[in-house]
């Protein structure tokens, strides 16, 4: 028997991405939900279902790629209905990532902050650097750059590769995250993560991390052309995830990198 997914968000643009994938996969669509507040209809005849609760009872694992509002109360109804859940949603908040934690305590769940497998190499190679190069000597920043529709900032793949960097200093990043430097705001601070947000035109994602220090920079540079490798690598861990325990993972576990 194929393995049912459900799509969370599948009128937007990754949904339709992701609709495509689950067919190539060779797994089942369930069906979808829109995003809130949302009336486009599915393409690909599929079945629309009315709410969260309805397609996780349908699904195996649902993939969801809707915002950071649904985070709390998708964390709640997917826990009660013990399927696996595949999150893709960025703009999370301490109080959301919290909720989809305890989620994690009943139900397997995936959460990324980008599902490609070359951004997920990127961030094993800086939570590396991290560590290797001293706070005192490599100032760290992150440049990020996406289209113009995008509504948070930094992106959660750019707070990602800070998390990484932090981890590989062993520091938390909220304590030393700088962001949206604006006006007169004194000498940067030794060990200070910085972040800058770009936005415009219909750019699917650009990261590049520097550390810079007075003889040398070193960049590493991620650039997405096209979101079908979040697709991708969000069905591929939809198929992974189901059959696994209560838990928390990440693309790196998908991927057989932790």
């Amino acid at each position: 028997m194929a393995l049912r997914i459900g799509i969370a968000g599948i009128t937007g643009r990754m949904g339709h991405l992701l609709v495509e994938e689950v067919s190539a996969a060779g797994a089942e669509l369930s069906g979808g939900i829109g995003r809130p507040g949302s009336d486009k209809p599915a393409r690909d005849g599929a079945t629309m279902l009315p709410d969260i609760a309805r397609l996780a009872a349908a699904s195996d694992c649902v993939v969801d790629f809707t915002n950071a509002a649904t985070a709390q109360p998708y964390a709640s109804a997917m826990a009660g209905s013990g399927k696996a859940w595949v999150l893709g949603s960025s703009g999370l908040s301490d109080a959301d990532e919290a909720a989809v934690a305890d989620a994690a305590r009943r139900i397997p769940v995936v959460y990324a902050s980008n599902f490609s497998a070359g951004v997920n190499l990127v961030l094993a190679l800086a939570e590396r650097m991290g560590a290797a190069l001293p706070a005192d000597a490599y100032d760290a920043e992150i440049m990020e750059m996406h289209h113009r529709q995008k509504v948070d900032s930094p992106s959660g793949t750019a707070i990602g590769i800070g998390r990484a960097v932090a981890k590989g200093r062993g520091v938390a990043l909220s304590d030393v995250m700088e962001s949206g430097r604006h006006g007169h705001t004194g000498a940067r601070k030794f060990g200070a993560i910085g972040f800058a947000a770009l936005r415009g035109g219909q750019v699917v994602g650009e990261h590049t991390l520097i550390f810079a220090s007075g003889t040398e920079h070193i960049a590493l540079t991620h650039r997405a052309f096209d979101r079908r490798a979040f697709a991708t690598g969000a069905v591929r861990a939809a198929l992974w995830v189901v059959g696994k325990p209560p838990g928390l993972y990440s693309m790196m576990d998908v991927l057989g990198m932790a």
